[in-house]
């Protein structure tokens, strides 16, 4: 049986293989601290209570039908003030696309933007720019990061990708690291887009910035989050935001994203998503535009839920600090932002009891996860190689015992290496 070329050569995603294969366990009886995906467990982390109570009255309100194809207009008028209010960001709610979760809108960014061969260029480690640049055929022009950085690019890690791009994404925090843009970082980066687009001519494409803001409210401390537009907004007509309430109300599967930026982008990619029909559900869009407004139940929630995240984050970094302390080939990145914190140990090489030499990081994971029952997502998953230590931990899907309870247990297997 033939498919298509694009579907025969499409790799599936290695973190939902590695959260299949724990699920599996869990449900088998194991006692393993799931790190994987970038979800929350329910009975954890539920969603706004107000919320789920209008969700519930929306649909007994009728709200079945379909929705609007750039999404209700109620939720539009309500994320185009929520936007001006918290982040001065003006965009009319003709200049918004609702979708069911920022995936669609990734895509429909992509589909709008980029022919086959088009250069889109993206750091590493970053989330699934690689999978979206092999559904549209672009090429890829991967930007290298340091941990120096935070694995945050730079200008100077930037500057030599951009000549001939269509499409730089960045996402900040950033998934798989936790880390932000500083001002100056992202300063630099949107003057060389502004330079870059000043020297094409009229008839060639401009160079566009995707930016994935899904995590913004959940950032740390004192810690700051930074866009492009507020920063340089001549980048205004060049600059497609993703965004939604997936991540900071806990509310992955309620599915409601949104999109924003110029009007002839926007169009496109809501022609786009009608013919997909990827909308989020008409009652869950009624509610949010209901809930979104309420300020103080909105504040009220989010500080219980990022305080609940970062002491889950400080918990899990703290323990893998000591263990560096003590000796272990472990370090950590402090969080400063969503639900990731990114980890190193540099054990490959070494043997396991079994007598198995752990090559790749892909080998380590699955050590891990039967010897110290831990699981966490190696950075090859995002497009590192495969011998760079790195490790991204979700702990949305954890709670704080279970990251307790686990660090004595990755300190036994740790220690079984030889």
């Amino acid at each position: 049986m033939q498919v298509s070329k694009m579907a025969g050569s499409l790799i599936g995603s290695e973190i939902i293989k590695i959260g299949n294969e724990v699920n599996d366990m869990i449900r088998k009886g194991e006692q393993i601290c799931n790190l994987t995906i970038g979800d929350f467990d329910s009975s954890l982390y539920p969603i706004p209570e107000a919320l789920e109570t209008g969700i519930t009255q929306a649909y007994q309100a009728g709200n079945t039908n379909y929705p609007p194809a750039n999404g209700v207009l109620e939720l539009r008028q309500t994320v185009s003030q929520f936007l001006e209010a918290r982040l001065g960001l003006k965009y009319s709610s003709n200049d918004i696309l609702v979708a069911g979760g920022s995936r669609p809108l990734i895509y429909a960014t992509y589909m709008a933007l980029v022919d086959p061969g088009d250069k889109v260029v993206f750091p590493v480690p970053s989330w699934n720019n690689n999978h979206y640049c092999h559904l549209s055929g672009a090429q890829q022009g991967l930007v290298a990061t340091r941990p120096e950085n935070n694995f945050m690019p730079t200008a100077a890690e930037v500057a030599p990708h951009l000549q001939g791009a269509t499409l730089l994404a960045l996402c900040s925090p950033l998934n798989p690291t936790g880390t932000v843009f500083s001002r100056a970082d992202l300063e630099e980066i949107c003057d060389l887009v502004i330079a870059e687009n000043k020297r094409r001519g009229p008839d060639e494409k401009p160079l566009y910035i995707m930016y994935d803001q899904i995590y913004w409210l959940l950032t740390f401390g004192d810690t700051e989050h930074f866009d492009p537009v507020n920063l340089r907004p001549e980048l205004r007509e060049y600059v497609i935001y993703i965004d939604g309430i997936s991540k900071a109300l806990a509310a992955t599967g309620v599915r409601v994203g949104y999109a924003f930026g110029p009007s002839v982008v926007i169009d496109k990619m809501k022609a786009i998503l009608g013919h997909i029909g990827a909308w989020a559900p008409k009652a869950e869009q009624v509610a949010t535009a209901h809930y979104l407004p309420q300020t103080a139940e909105v504040d009220g929630f989010v500080d219980g839920f990022r305080d609940k995240v970062q002491r889950s984050l400080d918990a899990l970094y703290e323990g893998l600090q000591a263990l560096g302390q003590q000796g272990y080939p472990v370090e950590a990145v402090a969080p400063m932002g969503a639900i990731y914190l990114t980890i190193k140990l540099d054990v490959l090489g070494k043997t396991t009891p079994a007598g198995q030499t752990i090559r790749t990081t892909q080998e380590l994971t699955s050590y891990l996860i039967s010897e110290a029952r831990l699981a966490l997502v190696p950075f090859s998953a995002f497009g590192t190689a495969p011998t760079e230590p790195w490790f991204r931990a979700s702990v949305g899907g954890a709670s704080l015992e279970s990251i307790q309870a686990a660090l004595p247990r990755l300190k036994d297997a740790l220690d079984k290496l030889q």
